[in-house]
């Protein structure tokens, strides 16, 4: 996608379905969209009533190579046991690809609570 053709309104729910079904997950509880200024996030559950976070990069912002290297960092934290969500390596990959759009399946996991 070229950034003068670039909008967001042609990631539909079935774009989204159509893409996590290509990675082997099917969406079993419709999509919950998350606030996110820069890209565009959802959670769900899985047939088998996992949850899960997808998130779908805005195009033409990041390069896979970049991607990756965020997904890099996130990986090396969690395995150093510092508390952060990497991305889910599914077909031996964390960034996949459908429609135009970068995306990455993340672990649905609670958020530190705020203290009143």
């Amino acid at each position: 996608m070229n950034n003068s053709a670039f909008n967001f309104d042609t990631l539909s729910p079935d774009v989204i379905m159509d893409a996590l079904e290509g990675i082997g997950l099917r969406v079993d509880s419709g999509l919950t969209a998350l606030n996110s200024y820069e890209n565009r996030v959802y959670q769900f559950m899985d047939e088998d009533r996992r949850r899960y976070v997808v998130k779908f990069y805005r195009p033409e912002r990041w390069s896979a190579a970049q991607i990756g290297e965020e997904h890099q960092f996130a990986l090396d934290l969690a395995n150093a046991e510092i508390p952060a969500v990497a991305p889910l390596a599914l077909q031996g990959a964390t960034l996949h690809t459908h429609g135009g759009f970068f995306f990455t399946l993340f672990p649905s996991v609670g958020g530190r609570q705020y203290e009143i």
